[in-house]
């Protein structure tokens, strides 16, 4: 891969040489020129639709733009599925997106991480009901327990590979039941003998109900960044330019994303450096639940 983007860049250089010589001559088109060369198109993985888009990350655009002096250009998706298309089609330059998403999104399309943002507490739960009999995870073999969705970092990777780290199976030992946002009232009913989630949804659940009800068996230890990724066809300066204006203005980014309100997870997030083996950890996950092709993960 280095070779490559070593190609691409010196590539670059000289296009960007004959280039500046032909618009020279043709002073009606360097403007609409600069102005495409300076956009970035950027979509986020968890969101759906424009309009969502825009009420999510209008602030950060605007301060992204102020900061970076790029024009920043949303791109919407519905799904990993969507984002790894249009990561293909080179019709996206950053995605910001999460762990689980990133290591499949990495997989099929060799997109790289450019800045990460880390969240406090972003580890995953077991827990269960006082009125059950369980006391530990291996109270838990042969039970249903409940999870998010598939895929999920913190709902679904995650507590699968605390329970693989602790000698149990959730292929063989347990039944794993994905049913999304209704894991609590899952276990409520009595349905499911444990639920494996996200720390941060179970403190949720917990401002209607009574943790002493609702014991925690065990917590993971703290998953990997959210992160921006940014297109193998970006070119290094662009690249860097993103990282910088992180780097550089990440409290008033941070800020600005936290005007949306889906973004409250956010909250005293740390701008952290990561490299793709970072994500190995996500890759073991995926193994936990028998997914070791992750590609499965992402549509034809």
């Amino acid at each position: 891969m280095a070779s490559t983007r070593s190609s691409r860049r010196i590539t670059t250089a000289v296009f960007s040489l004959l280039a500046a010589g032909s618009l020279a001559a043709c002073g009606g088109g360097e403007a609409e020129a600069n102005s495409a060369d300076n956009s970035l198109r950027f979509a986020v993985t968890d969101l759906q639709g424009m309009e969502e888009l825009q009420r999510e990350y209008g602030a950060f655009q605007d301060v992204f733009e102020e900061k970076s002096g790029m024009e920043m250009e949303f791109f919407a998706v519905t799904d990993r599925t969507a984002a790894a298309a249009a990561l293909q089609n080179d019709e996206v330059d950053i995605v910001f997106t999460g762990p689980a998403e990133y290591v499949v999104l990495h997989e099929r399309t060799d997109a790289e991480p450019v800045v990460a943002i880390e969240r406090p507490g972003y580890r995953s739960c077991i827990y269960t009901s006082a009125e059950s009999e369980v006391d530990s995870l291996d109270d838990l073999k042969g039970e249903k327990v409940a999870m998010s969705d598939v895929g999920s970092t913190s709902g679904h990777l995650g507590p699968s590979q605390i329970f693989v780290d602790a000698g149990i199976d959730p292929m063989n030992d347990l039944e794993v039941l994905t049913v999304g946002d209704t894991v609590h009232e899952a276990l409520k009913r009595g349905d499911v003998a444990a639920v494996g989630i996200g720390c941060h949804d179970y403190e949720e659940f917990m401002q209607t109900d009574d943790p002493a009800d609702f014991p925690i068996l065990t917590e993971g230890d703290q998953l990997p960044p959210d992160l921006l990724m940014a297109s193998s066809s970006l070119d290094e300066e662009k690249v860097e330019t993103v990282r910088q204006t992180f780097t550089e203005n990440f409290d008033e980014l941070l800020t600005a994303m936290l005007e949306g309100k889906d973004n409250a997870k956010y909250e005293g997030a740390a701008l952290v450096e990561v490299t793709d083996e970072d994500y190995d950890v996500v890759r073991s996950m995926y193994r936990a639940i028998g997914a070791d092709d992750f590609t499965e993960f992402v549509g034809d």
